[in-house]
């Protein structure tokens, strides 16, 4: 038997397990990630907005909550416009 087939062998093999799906489940695909992010931030900027409604925020949290929410916002926005327009494009191709 040839040594470096052994040696190619023992590489594929390893490199199929490094590949495969995590021991511990499945992992998180990244689009169900990105959306508990996106939950989680506005979920934030609406206790921070209650609490400076109620007096138990100072107006600075207040703002900046504001500004991540408006940005994660924005940021869902973009990624459905791009989305679409990928359909779009989709839609056009020839069959």
């Amino acid at each position: 038997m040839d040594v470096s087939a052994l040696n190619a062998t023992q590489g594929y093999a390893d490199l199929r397990r490094a590949t495969g799906p995590a021991p511990g489940g499945e992992p998180a695909a990244p689009a169900a990630t990105l959306a508990r992010d996106f939950a989680a931030t506005l979920r934030e900027g609406e206790e921070t907005a209650i609490a400076a409604m109620t007096g138990g925020a100072d107006p600075h949290s207040l703002v900046q909550a504001l500004v991540q929410t408006e940005l994660a916002v924005e940021t869902a926005v973009t990624v459905r416009d791009r989305v679409v327009e990928a359909y779009q494009q989709i839609l056009r191709m020839p069959v």
